[in-house]
């Protein structure tokens, strides 16, 4: 890549950055993934050795083509499937399990129809017991941070994508979670809708300080919200190269005309693009 900043891209070499150990909430050590049986002509081997450090409070976009692994990492990292080998740590705990410090936003958005908005934002708080007056509040005040008041008795249906996105997000937010991981979750909408939600979800993570990784095939996207763009190679899924995004928080639309994040969305297009183009 042509050197555009201080801070650039580098070839990957175990991990891109150093920390204090407390400062590490995501460690994900070796980690492999092998669908079906290793060795055999029906097994696919999803991902091979990736290791990753990350940091409290850190928003890292995992940039790839489809089929690199982008969402089993997620999904393990979520305790929904496991690690054929290798472990990933939580705050120097293996995730063996889902559990309520790590909520998932979903492309498909996920909320369930029966339900309006408000008692989407409120179903996790009110299965951890919370009294309803107290959560009601709570979503309130998220429905207004994602700019969906006066929608609260809205079921899913009688909104736009964006809009239920918007929800999405509000819900995955309520339980308060320490991270919150988001698979491709404007991958289904307009562009116009995607770029304002791009927007908005810098602006509520860099106000809610929560570690976020967000799995993207979209160069611009993965830059413009990342702290660190983490870029995976065609399968079997590794980390091949780190790139640290020195633009300010929070984030603005005037952003993406800025030289160093031109330059940076157009060489990871030349590195990425003979991998789309094979249609991997």
């Amino acid at each position: 890549m042509a050197a555009t900043s201080a801070l650039v891209s580098q070839p990957y070499q175990g991990h891109a950055m150093t920390a204090d150990p407390a400062d590490i909430q995501i460690d994900i050590r070796n980690v492999g993934k092998v669908y079906g049986t290793k060795g055999q002509d029906n097994a696919v081997i999803a991902l091979d050795g990736v290791t990753l450090k990350i940091r409290r409070g850190e928003f890292i976009s995992l940039l790839g083509p489809s089929g690199c692994g982008k969402s089993t990492l997620l999904g393990i990292v979520a305790g929904f499937q496991a690690a054929s080998s290798g472990q990933i740590l939580q705050d120097g705990r293996p995730i063996t399990r889902p559990g309520p410090s790590r909520t998932v936003v979903f492309q498909d958005y996920a909320l369930f129809g029966w339900m309006t908005v408000q008692h989407n934002v409120e179903f996790g708080l009110k299965a951890k017991g919370m009294p309803k007056a107290e959560r009601a509040e709570i979503a309130r005040a998220l429905i207004a941070t994602v700019h969906l008041t006066g929608f609260e008795d809205k079921y899913p249906h009688e909104m736009s994508g964006g809009m239920k996105q918007r929800a999405a997000i509000a819900r995955a937010l309520a339980p308060d979670p320490d991270i919150l991981l988001m698979d491709e979750p404007f991958g289904a909408l307009d562009a116009q809708t995607r770029v304002l939600l791009q927007e908005e979800i810098a602006r509520i993570s860099s106000d809610a300080g929560k570690t976020v990784i967000f799995v993207t095939h979209g160069i611009d996207e993965a830059v413009f919200l990342a702290d660190r763009v983490v870029v995976m190679s065609p399968r079997p899924g590794r980390v091949r190269e780190e790139v640290l995004v020195p633009l300010p928080r929070p984030r603005t639309a005037e952003m993406r005309s800025d030289p160093w994040f031109v330059s940076t969305v157009n060489d990871l297009w030349e590195t990425l693009k003979p991998e789309w183009q094979k249609g991997e």
